[in-house]
């Protein structure tokens, strides 16, 4: 049963890789865009040159894509310290499919609609999860 923690982060990973080949899909063709229109994107070349440059549905999912290398990062620590201690229970693999759900719940609101509050509403959602994770493992390990 232990190994099943595992799981959830290939599917974060899995995530990932979708944003990122999302991410290429919708940046590739708005770049050339902005270059036939004379745009030198040399000169955009810094991240903080670019807020703007793209339209929004371009640059959520580049967010989205740099948001899944921020808080999942947590997540992939607390799930190999409850891994490596022997500690997957039901609560753990819930918290952990559940955090992963909300995750990708958070990834389709952003791309898709980008409402600010059901987006940080879900995020939350998300913390609460994680949350339930890393102060459970600390009373298994600590306590």
């Amino acid at each position: 049963m232990n190994d099943l923690i595992l799981q959830p982060i290939l599917f974060m990973g899995l995530l990932s890789f979708v944003m990122m080949l999302l991410m290429y899909a919708t940046r590739i063709p708005a770049a050339k865009r902005l270059e036939a229109e004379g745009v030198d994107l040399q000169k955009l070349a810094h991240p903080s040159q670019l807020g703007g440059v793209f339209p929004s549905s371009v640059e959520r999912v580049a967010d989205n894509y740099n948001h899944l290398w921020e808080q999942p990062t947590l997540f992939y620590a607390v799930i190999m310290v409850i891994w490596a201690q022997g500690h997957t229970d039901m609560v753990h693999l819930y918290a952990a499919w559940s955090y992963c759900i909300l995750r990708l719940l958070h990834s389709v609101i952003q791309v898709l609609v980008n409402h600010v509050w059901i987006r940080f509403s879900v995020f939350m959602l998300s913390w609460i999860a994680l949350a339930v994770l890393l102060l459970r493992e600390i009373s298994l390990t600590v306590l």
